[in-house]
């Protein structure tokens, strides 16, 4: 069946980039469950899930990546999802990743005696002081972290049956959201100890007071995991933890809910489905077809020719 695009994610933070690896193995489920046969075009329409981190206006799209893994008939595994979800976000993240350090740095900096005055200033500062380097210093935690990520959200993704007893292609709305509340706390609390070690390797800085006011010390990341470790025991990796899931949680299930809402009513339109408020079809409906394609069909049934100067039929 033809689907709408998904919307432009704008995530909070950098580390949600590979949550389109998520959404590429949804709609691909989705396409295959609704007996569709997607080809090279559709799937790519389908993946054109473009995902931002934190500099809102830089978006980045990761439906070339997944064309990188088709195979010749269009199709992709779940695998290869993941490989195409997490390159994805891991070039977006890198891309970006100075933005990310400048937005740690202004948030830790002290209120009363600032070290930087704004967002170029920071920039100037920093490049100035210690290099083009120390504008990606922690990235390769925000790397790593999407091994966790992916292979938590492909955990969920593959028990959604089994936890609501049923098909994924019939979940309610309510089950989409339940679902993607749930992906955001497993994926989260995966990675979660690669995001503590990259904030404070992004605040840590002989520039500033106190070394940018950290808790612990470090000459390195895996240092860092260990300080951390000794002085506050493994678990002080998840600190934070519950503040993060309180506003991931309910961002992320609200985004992919109005996504599902807003693609049934696109079908619904375009006469795919009987309903916006389910995924029951249309009878007599060939689902393979696209809108304009539909349209021209229903006019040719009516009229007996097709009225469009190039159908696409």
């Amino acid at each position: 069946m033809w689907a709408p695009a998904a919307p432009h994610i704008s995530p909070p933070y950098t580390r949600h980039a590979p949550l389109v690896s998520w959404l590429c193995w949804y709609l691909e489920s989705y396409h295959r469950s609704m007996g569709g046969q997607p080809h090279r075009s559709r799937l790519q329409h389908l993946a054109s899930i473009n995902d931002s981190t934190s500099p809102h206006f830089i978006r980045y799209s990761p439906n070339r990546f997944v064309v990188l893994f088709m195979d010749d008939l269009g199709h992709i595994s779940q695998w290869r999802c993941i490989v195409a979800g997490s390159l994805a976000g891991m070039v977006s993240a890198i891309g970006t990743y100075p933005t990310d350090l400048i937005k740690t740095r202004l948030i830790v900096q002290n209120v009363l005696k600032p070290s930087y005055r704004g967002l170029l200033h920071a920039f100037s500062t920093i490049y100035q002081q210690e290099g083009f380097l120390a504008l990606y210093r922690g990235v390769s935690l925000t790397v790593l972290g999407a091994l966790p990520f992916s292979a938590g959200s492909l955990l969920v993704y593959m028990n959604l049956e089994k936890i609501w007893n049923g098909p994924r292609d019939r979940f309610s709305l309510l089950q989409n959201f339940a679902n993607m509340c749930l992906a955001a706390t497993v994926t989260q609390t995966l990675s979660f100890p690669f995001d503590t070690v990259k904030r404070k390797m992004q605040a840590q800085s002989s520039y500033l007071p106190h070394c940018g006011g950290v808790d612990v010390h470090f000459s390195g990341a895996m240092d860092c995991f260990r300080q951390i470790v000794k002085a506050q025991g493994v678990l002080g990796l998840w600190n934070g933890l519950t503040a993060n899931l309180l506003k991931i949680i309910p961002y992320f299930g609200l985004m992919f809910s109005t996504f599902e809402f807003c693609k049934r009513i696109c079908l619904y339109q375009n006469g795919y489905i009987v309903s916006p408020l389910s995924y029951k079809l249309t009878p007599g409906v060939d689902q393979s077809l696209k809108p304009q394609e539909l349209r021209e069909l229903k006019k040719f049934f009516r009229t007996g020719k097709l009225k469009s100067k190039k159908p696409t039929l």
